[in-house]
């Protein structure tokens, strides 16, 4: 019999079960400060990160459920406050700590996630001037988002009516103040947009703010939400939030910023007082510069009535003038009549002295005296020829073949009437022609 006591062995896993377990059981929350390094922010929205100081380190989880409610971004090196509760990752056996709330040290939560927003918006161009929308100067109708209970309200209201009475206020009412806040100001911007154009006379700028307060009370103007509708409004906007020492994201994301609810009235309403005075200069101005042009026209008007003549004595200079025309066109007619009646006696007398009967026999003489000249060229001539033509004729006669013939001679040619000038180009038998004075006869040498 073994009198020794059975052994209680453990797993690894029931170990550090226990382990865990002993932890959360019999240790509260506590605080802790400490160095944040190694931060990681899976996919899963969980954060894990490990804090430090100069001697020792403690690896920490803070999950989604937590940390989405804080209002900053934790970075590498930071020096925060957390409060946790201690556990154990049963896996690897490691101890640490589930974080349930965690702020900057030294620096406020809200402060610190105001300067990381505001650093962040103004890397992307959000503050930028050329993104401002100019404000309109003398708007007939502006919107104003706000509380309706709120003391900026009655600022506004008073302030626009006491400068300028005859501007139309819209308000759309929304909370300034807790976590729905924000969703409720960007829709409140939207739906002024959205109504813009449907109200009469349509909207022309917003103001956006809210009396002063504590940071935790201006905080909905200082988020992402309120930023982002304030960027997207078509209608320009100024921001008003606060006292004129507090500046929110919103006043660097609006197209102007006013410090009060007050000033921001002040800013979109003119005075009316000093409309009127420069109404007045305006409209004394513009007398004198009428005064002055009615005067240059009457100057004119008296200079062309001294110009200007009686309808009659026009009449009748105008008559006058006529006759005047009517005698010169009476002359001038006169004129070309006589002018014309020369040319025609000119012309008749040519004509008379160019007329065919008087050039004919004239003609005719001349006509004969030249046929005349012409025979006796012609007989001459004729006469001439012929005695030319009988020598050359009794020349060829003395010359001709046939007066040769005519003496006894004959001629004698071959079958190709070859002319035979020899007894030697010819042979018995052969046909030969043979041509006398009167005729050709063929013969046979023999």
């Amino acid at each position: 019999m073994n009198s020794q006591p059975s052994k209680d062995i453990l797993s690894v896993s029931q170990l550090n079960r226990q382990a865990r377990m002993l932890l959360e059981t019999h240790l509260s929350e506590t605080w802790v400060c400490g160095e944040i390094s190694n931060f990681s922010q899976p996919s899963s929205g969980h954060w894990y990160f490990t804090l430090k100081d100069k001697g020792a380190q403690v690896r920490c989880a803070m999950f989604k459920g937590r940390n989405r409610l804080l209002k900053f971004t934790p970075e590498a090196g930071m020096q925060i406050v957390v409060r946790a509760r201690l556990s154990l990752y049963e896996a690897r056996g490691d101890y640490q700590l589930i974080v349930e709330h965690m702020e900057p040290e030294g620096v406020g939560a809200l402060q610190q996630a105001f300067e990381q927003l505001k650093a962040e918006l103004a890397g992307a161009g959000w503050f930028s001037a050329e993104y401002k929308k100019p404000l309109p100067t003398m708007p007939a109708h502006i919107g104003v988002v706000t509380s309706a209970s709120g003391a900026a309200l009655h600022d506004i209201l008073t302030v626009s009516r006491r400068r300028f009475p005859s501007t139309a206020i819209t308000v759309f009412p929304t909370t300034v103040q807790g976590t729905q806040a924000e969703h409720e100001i960007a829709q409140a911007i939207r739906t002024a947009n959205a109504l813009s154009s449907q109200l009469s006379p349509p909207l022309e700028a917003l103001i956006v703010g809210r009396g002063g307060g504590s940071l935790e009370d201006l905080w909905c103007f200082n988020t992402r939400t309120v930023a982002s509708a304030i960027r997207e409004s078509e209608l320009p906007i100024v921001s008003a939030v606060g006292h004129e020492v507090d500046f929110s994201i919103a006043d660097f994301v609006a197209d102007a910023r006013a410090a009060t609810p007050s000033a921001a009235a002040e800013l979109l309403t003119p005075e009316q007082s000093q409309l009127k005075a420069k109404f007045i200069s305006r409209r004394q101005q513009l007398e004198q510069t009428l005064q002055r042009l009615l005067n240059k026209e009457q100057r004119a008007l008296q200079q062309l009535s001294k110009r200007l003549k009686h309808p009659g004595q026009r009449i009748r200079e105008q008559a006058q003038r006529l006759d005047e025309l009517e005698l010169r066109i009476q002359r001038s007619f006169n004129q070309q009549l006589e002018r014309r009646r020369q040319q025609l006696g000119n012309a008749t007398h040519r004509l008379f002295h160019s007329h065919p009967e008087k050039q004919i026999a004239p003609a005719r003489e001349k006509l004969q005296a030249i046929s005349l000249r012409n025979n006796r060229a012609f007989n001459t001539q004729l006469n001439k020829h012929k005695a030319k033509m009988e020598n050359l004729a009794g020349q060829l006669h003395a010359v001709s073949p046939l007066a040769t013939l005519g003496r006894g001679y004959a001629i004698v040619r071959d079958k190709e009437m070859n002319i035979i000038s020899s007894k030697d180009k010819v042979e018995a038998g052969q046909d030969i022609n043979i041509t006398v004075t009167d005729g050709d006869f063929t013969a046979t040498v023999s």
